[in-house]
């Protein structure tokens, strides 16, 4: 119980001070460092109960489903295939780098795919153990990707892009949002509903895909009535898949990670660079500006994205669209790339092999 009241006052601790930096997902960067550090200082418990943890995997993904909006989606219009085109590009681009992160001798091509997949980080790094993955180096290489990319957008925009400082701030249009009890129990019968319906048809991280999924049906057919995740439930969430990962560190792992890490900052900046091409692409074919589409294919940082798009009267409601198709892509993508990955893993002989204590038969969903 002391090593639980240590974890927690600690994680709190450190997340404060990053959500007022503005620093994304604070709680999961903060649970992640404070479980990393417990860990190694045999001061953390020894892991984060599997019902927790399931629960979490739900609220993220009734949180991210919440996302989808009818008015974004219609946005996009005729130009819908070729922003879908773009985000399946994307994902090849993801798995591309992701086999060359393998290539690294502590990285297997499962664990390296998960790592470099561009979107719904919080998920991936969720589901990542329960897929045959290492969610240490998933989460370290996630996480940094989506630190780079927020980091780098302000220059990038200021040095690469013409920004019409006489257009206005765009207004962001206000939604109504049920009442909190309403929500609540939606909340627990979308993360029941979904999670034992995603385990029924064997769905891959069912945790998290199934109210995610159910989420994503209630807001196209506009029956969600405006649910809301309470932001210290996610915040929660957050929290206990950092602690997830950050717990399973050994000093071993940590010298795992600490080898890959120059490869994978070479890497996530060569998929910077890459899909910023892919934003050139679709700023030429749609007619939006060379900065909405680089705001509309950045791989990672939603949220500075959002706030970027508002203050430069960009086009909102395309860029979100664009930003949730690749998320929502990614993420349903990721357990079939995960078969694939071990199954070509396995022609080569180069067998996926997990390192967490969770993952040590062969990836179930590629069973």
């Amino acid at each position: 119980m002391l090593k639980w009241v240590l974890l927690l006052a600690a994680t709190a601790g450190v997340t404060i001070p990053l959500t007022h930096f503005g620093v994304p997902s604070a709680a999961l960067f903060a649970a992640l460092a404070v479980g990393i550090v417990l860990a190694l200082s045999a001061l953390a418990p020894s892991r984060v109960p599997r019902p927790a943890a399931i629960a979490a995997q739900g609220v993220l993904g009734v949180y991210i489903g919440t996302m989808v909006q009818q008015d974004a989606i219609t946005a996009l219009g005729p130009d819908w295939p070729i922003v879908a085109a773009v985000a399946v590009a994307t994902l090849l681009l993801s798995i591309v780098f992701g086999a060359l992160l393998a290539l690294h001798r502590d990285v297997t091509p499962l664990t390296g795919s998960l790592a470099l997949v561009a979107g719904g980080a919080s998920g991936l790094v969720a589901i990542a153990r329960e897929l045959g993955g290492d969610d240490r180096v998933v989460s370290v290489v996630q996480y940094l990707r989506v630190a780079l990319v927020t980091a780098s957008m302000p220059a990038v925009v200021a040095l690469f892009y013409h920004v019409d400082k006489s257009r206005p701030a765009t207004q962001l249009p206000q939604t109504e949002t049920a009442p909190w009890y309403l929500s609540i129990g939606m909340l627990i019968a979308l993360i029941v509903v979904g999670a034992a319906g995603g385990k029924l048809i064997r769905l891959p991280g069912a945790g998290l895909l199934g109210p995610l999924a159910l989420t994503v049906v209630l807001e196209l057919t506009g029956l969600s009535f405006g649910l809301s995740v309470p932001i210290v439930l996610v915040q929660i969430g957050y929290a206990l898949i950092g602690w997830q990962a950050g717990l399973a560190f050994t000093r071993d792992s940590l010298r795992v990670v600490g080898r890959s890490l120059p490869t994978a900052i070479g890497l996530i900046v060569a998929l910077g660079v890459a899909t910023a091409g892919l934003g050139l692409l679709l700023s030429h074919v749609t007619g939006v500006t060379p900065l909405e589409g680089y705001l509309a294919t950045t791989p990672g940082g939603v949220y500075a994205i959002l706030a970027t798009a508002v203050d430069t009267g960009s086009n909102v409601t395309f860029i979100v669209a664009a930003q949730v198709l690749r998320i929502l892509l990614m993420l349903f993508a990721a357990p079939w790339v995960a078969r694939g990955v071990v199954a070509v893993s396995k022609r080569i002989g180069r067998q996926s092999r997990a390192i967490t204590a969770e993952s040590k038969e062969p990836i179930r969903v590629a069973d």
